[in-house]
């Protein structure tokens, strides 16, 4: 009956289940030992942590372990929430989790223990696997990344995908510790000039370097009422357009249809268009820069257009 009670509780929770909770559930140190000896059917994942399970642990059972090591109220922040709201990160293993101030508690191993006095009060959750709204975990992961590459990528996809929007992560940073946060303040500073992914910043970064006149990122392109496109880079007085073509939004035979109506309108207008891959503008730099040079140099203004600068 109690070995049933903890994994009744186990079940709850993903198959993980704590030493307290094992305890509390009428299990005794000998039968715990049992079950965790070299060929028994629990594992060790964290100090007083265990899978009821053998077999490596999955996503689930390390976010689970981690709340359970850190403790009551503690809540997942960082990488390992902003997986939860579907945003690629770098680092695959690492869970880092929030706990209130006065609770002493270290890292071990996957799971990276931070103390606040800012204690969400809004989550989302998976069962009882709770997350930092999307806005705190981009703000948290950032403190932890050493690359604006890295940092610009999570925020612009966070905005991209609508998960928050710039003036959230702007007072998330504002909150937040300010020491190690310049990599955010870089990132959203691109953010507010329009960038909205991370080949977009790369562009951008590329174009400051090479002291091309700056565009309008993503503005909104009008003939009369009609809306034409929503470029990534565009250059009024040029009249000249730059699309950063990633494979990651051309998966599919719909989403390459789409992108060749866009620069067909685009086109017929006049419009000069240059495509780009994000592997170009990384490793074929000069050859980017002196094509929109070029064609900066080459342009003139289309007429009968309206430019609606990005929000």
């Amino acid at each position: 009956m109690r070995r049933l009670e903890a994994d009744r509780l186990a079940n709850r929770q993903f198959g993980v289940i704590s030493r307290a909770q094992a305890f509390e559930c009428g299990l005794t140190s000998r039968s715990l030992h049992c079950l965790l000896r070299p060929g028994g059917r629990w594992q060790r994942i964290l100090p007083g942590v265990y899978v009821t399970s053998t077999g490596r642990p999955g996503r689930d059972q390390r976010l689970m372990a981690a709340l359970l090591y850190a403790g009551d109220g503690s809540i997942i922040t960082g990488q390992a929430a902003l997986r939860h709201y579907k945003i690629s990160v770098p680092d695959e293993r690492r869970v880092d989790v929030l706990i209130p101030a006065g609770r002493r508690r270290s890292s071990r191993e996957f799971a990276v223990v931070h103390r606040t006095t800012r204690m969400p009060r809004r989550f989302a959750a998976v069962g009882p696997i709770q997350f930092v709204p999307p806005a705190r975990a981009v703000a948290d992961a950032a403190l932890g990344l050493a690359r604006l590459a890295d940092v610009r990528a999570i925020a612009a996809r966070a905005v991209q995908q609508d998960w928050c929007t710039v003036p959230a992560l702007a007072a998330e940073l504002d909150a937040g510790p300010h020491r190690d946060a310049g990599l955010l303040r870089a990132a959203l500073a691109e953010l507010a000039d329009g960038v909205r992914s991370a080949a977009e910043g790369d562009l951008w970064m590329l174009l400051r370097k090479a002291r091309l006149p700056a565009p309008l990122l993503n503005a909104r392109l009008y003939a009369g009422s009609r809306l034409i496109a929503v470029p990534d880079a565009w250059w009024p007085r040029a009249g000249v357009v730059v699309e950063v073509d990633s494979r990651e939004w051309h998966l599919s035979p719909a989403d390459w249809e789409r992108t060749m109506r866009r620069h067909a309108r685009l086109t017929a207008l006049g419009i000069l268009v240059l495509h780009f891959s994000p592997r170009q503008i990384r490793t074929e730099p000069d050859v980017v820069v002196a094509a929109i040079r070029a064609a900066i140099q080459a342009g003139s203004p289309v007429p009968g257009l309206t430019t609606v600068p990005a929000a």
